[in-house]
């Protein structure tokens, strides 16, 4: 390995780590005021980041997308689901009044991708934040990051040492079908050892049978929010969300697969446990 490409690795690992050192200090001594300060925190980066990919986070419009975020997570720590619907009418609303008035400094491309940001960013992160809310909370939050990045390392790790099928040659050129099985093994199994673990411990019964489906489930959406993330950044020729995570780029670059795993694990313990 050259001297670059040892200085990136070591970049990408120190942020890796820092990143895993926070994620466990919110997940083990936070509360839900800090659990929603993070989820906040999170969603308002990744509202700029996907408002960087239609080259409105610099423009007048740009406030609204922020307004947008913290009335929705106003809805939610309030415990007010049913005012969310309220709050998208008159997010829109105010989207297209704008846009009208504006008209045509703003393509209406522009405009739908602030709308869009709302919901693919914001809301799906604030699951996290939900999941917290649960009962036994603070030990389902580890199950989404377990699977979510079990699943990214699996997947990196089976597709490089067998990975010889490409699955989606046009939009990811490296996954193979061989790093995609992988990672919905690798998605089903970090999230069952750790709950073995609690239930050996006896803090919390888990039916084995009803973790690996969530596990398996969720790594598959797991895989699916990181291609989606990829094809928007494909489609606005855009090489990374963002920089705040030296090494990784993005608050979405690294959080695209929580996106989609998130709601989708808060709906199953729900249902499930």
């Amino acid at each position: 390995m050259d001297e670059k490409k040892k200085s990136k690795f070591l970049i990408r690992l120190a942020s890796s780590i820092v990143l895993v050192a926070i994620v466990v200090s919110v997940g083990i001594l936070g509360s839900s005021n800090v659990m929603l300060a993070f989820t906040g925190f999170i969603s308002l980066v990744g509202m700029m980041e996907i408002m960087r990919v239609f080259k409105i986070h610099k423009s007048v419009i740009a406030p609204l997308g922020y307004i947008g975020v913290i009335a929705l997570y106003a809805c939610i720590c309030c415990d007010r689901p049913d005012m969310i619907i309220f709050v998208a009418v008159a997010y829109l609303l105010l989207i297209m009044m704008i846009f009208v008035i504006t008209f045509p400094k703003f393509s209406s491309n522009q405009m739908m991708g602030l709308f869009f940001g709302l919901f693919y960013v914001a809301l799906m992160i604030s699951y996290m934040y939900r999941i917290r809310l649960l009962e036994n909370g603070k030990y389902y939050f580890f199950m989404v990051f377990l699977t979510a990045w079990g699943s990214d390392v699996f997947a990196y790790c089976v597709g490089l040492l067998i990975g010889k099928h490409k699955a989606f040659p046009k939009l990811s050129p490296k996954k193979t079908i061989e790093g995609c099985v992988g990672g919905v093994v690798g998605g089903a199994l970090m999230p069952f050892l750790y709950t073995l673990i609690l239930t050996n411990m006896g803090v919390l019964s888990f039916k084995s049978e009803y973790v690996l489906l969530m596990g398996g489930l969720a790594a598959i959406l797991s895989q699916c929010g990181d291609l989606a993330a990829s094809a928007i950044k494909r489609n606005y020729d855009v090489k990374d969300y963002g920089h705040l995570i030296p090494g990784h780029g993005g608050i979405l670059d690294r959080f695209d697969s929580i996106i989609f795993v998130a709601p989708v694990m808060y709906y199953l313990l729900t249902i499930l446990i």
